[in-house]
C-alpha cells in the first residue's frame, strides 16, 4: 500500500506525503476579537468603551467629590487642583458629574441593549420561523413600528409614566428591537434552509432548540453590530432626552442634563460645556466606530485591504487570474 502523495507546492516544486503534511489549524472561536484589534476602529472602539465602562464601575464606589455637593465658595472654579476640569455654577466638581453620569450611561446603554435584544430576537423569530400569515403580520407590525423615531416613542411613552430614565430604556429598546428584527429576519431565513439545520430537525430538534442551537450563533454577527449601534443611539437619546427633560431626573446625573444646564453659560465660561459634550461625542463615536470594526472583523466577505473591502461592500466580484 503506496502512501498518497500531494501535488507539489507551486513555490518550491516539492512533493510533500500526506502524512508528513502541515495540518491546517481550526480557527479560534475568539479569532475575530484579534482581528477586531487590529482595525484602528475597532481599537478605538474597544478602547472607548473600556474606559466608560471602567469609569462607571470606578463611580460606583469613588469619585474625587461629591457629584451633588454644592459649595458656593467654590463656583466657576478653573481647571487646576484640585478641581482638575474645574467647577459649575453651583461649585460642583465637573469630574465627579461626569464620572457619576457615565453610570447613567451604562445604565442606560446596557438596558437598552437587553430590551432591544428581547424584542429584536422574538419579532425575528416570529417573522422567520411561523406560518406564512405570521410572519407577514410581523413584517407589517415592525414596519409601522419602524416609522416612529426613537425620540418620538420616548416622548408618547413620557406622556403616560413622566419623564425616567426608564422611559429611555423602553424607547430606545423598542425603537431598535424593531431594527434589529428587521436586520435580522431575512437572515434566520437563510439559515434556516441551511443543510445543518436540516439535519437537525431531521435528528428532532424542536424549532426552539433549532433556533438555539443554530440559527442564533449564525446570525450572531449581523446581531452584534446592530446592537452596538443600538447603544449608540441609546446614548445618544439619553442626552438628548435629558437635555429636553423626558431623561434622568434632576437629582440623577447626567451627561445631557449638564448639559443643559452649562450651556446657558457658554458665553462666559465656554470651558465648562465642552467636557460634558466631548463625553458625550466620544463615547457614541467609540460605540458607531466598534459597530463597523466588528461588521469588518466577523464578516468573512470583507478583507483586510481597504479595496477588497470597497469592493466587498460595492458587490463588485474579483476577477481571479
Amino acid at each position: 500500500m503506496t502512501t498518497p502523495r500531494l501535488p507539489p507546492d507551486p513555490g518550491h516544486g516539492e512533493v510533500l506525503d500526506a502524512a508528513t503534511a502541515p495540518q491546517r489549524r481550526r480557527p479560534s472561536r475568539w479569532a475575530w476579537l484579534g482581528r477586531l484589534w487590529g482595525l484602528s476602529t475597532g481599537r478605538f472602539g474597544l478602547i472607548v468603551v473600556a474606559v466608560v465602562g471602567l469609569t462607571a464601575l470606578v463611580a460606583r464606589f469613588w469619585t474625587p467629590f461629591d457629584p451633588q455637593k454644592v459649595e458656593i465658595s467654590q463656583r466657576w472654579a478653573p481647571p487646576g487642583w484640585p478641581h482638575l476640569l474645574g467647577t459649575d455654577g453651583s461649585g460642583r466638581d465637573i469630574l465627579s458629574l461626569l464620572m457619576a453620569g457615565a453610570r447613567t450611561t451604562v445604565f442606560v446603554a446596557v438596558g437598552a441593549g437587553i430590551v432591544a435584544t428581547v424584542i429584536g430576537v422574538a419579532l425575528a423569530a416570529l417573522g422567520a420561523l411561523t406560518a406564512r400569515w405570521v410572519r407577514e403580520s410581523v413584517a407589517v407590525f415592525v414596519d409601522i413600528l419602524i416609522a416612529f423615531p426613537v425620540l418620538i416613542i420616548a416622548m408618547m411613552i413620557s406622556a403616560v409614566w413622566g419623564g425616567s430614565l426608564w422611559v429611555v430604556i423602553w424607547a430606545v429598546g423598542i425603537g431598535f428591537g424593531v431594527n434589529i428584527a428587521r436586520v435580522t429576519r431575512p437572515e434566520l431565513r437563510r439559515v434556516l434552509h441551511s443543510d445543518f439545520v436540516l439535519a437537525g430537525r431531521a435528528a428532532g430538534l424542536t424549532p426552539a432548540q433549532n433556533l438555539w442551537r443554530h440559527l442564533l450563533p449564525n446570525v450572531a454577527p449581523v446581531f452584534i453590530v446592530q446592537l452596538s449601534w443600538g447603544m449608540a443611539v441609546a446614548v445618544l437619546a439619553e442626552a438628548g432626552l435629558s437635555y429636553l427633560g423626558f431623561g434622568a431626573p434632576v437629582t440623577e446625573p447626567s451627561w445631557g442634563l449638564l448639559l443643559a444646564q452649562l450651556q446657558q453659560f457658554i458665553a462666559v465660561h465656554p470651558l465648562s460645556v465642552v467636557w460634558p459634550g466631548l463625553a458625550i461625542t466620544l463615547t457614541v463615536l467609540g460605540l458607531n466606530l466598534l459597530g463597523d470594526g466588528l461588521r469588518e472583523a466577523t464578516d468573512p466577505t470583507l478583507s483586510r485591504s481597504p479595496f477588497a473591502t470597497r469592493r466587498a461592500r460595492l458587490h463588485i466580484p474579483e476577477v481571479v487570474s
